[in-house]
């Protein structure tokens, strides 16, 4: 017997933008196909899954081949436009 759908959220956020898309997705499908599925890379072809791009779920670092639960998140993450560290530094420094 086939497992029932289930659904799940996309999400993307550019500075201007952001998008959460809910999408209706098989049983055991996995965090990479669920991004393929809901046309967001289509959308925003500068998303860069094998580099720039980190994903996850619920603020959490996922591998692109982990299984989805229902009604799970999937973030697509952008690279950060400056290191943490150096910029606390700078602030410190009063600069």
């Amino acid at each position: 017997m086939a497992e029932a759908p289930m659904t799940v959220e996309v999400a993307y956020a550019l500075p201007d933008e952001q998008v959460l898309l809910s999408i209706e997705v098989p049983a055991a499908t996995s965090v990479r196909q669920a991004i393929e599925r809901s046309g967001i890379l289509q959308r925003f072809p500068d998303i860069d899954l094998g580099g720039a791009n980190k994903v996850g779920v619920f603020g959490k670092l996922r591998g692109l081949d982990e299984p989805l639960r229902p009604h799970d998140r999937v973030e697509i993450y952008r690279p950060l436009q400056a290191d943490p560290k150096e910029s606390r530094r700078r602030r410190a420094a009063g600069n």
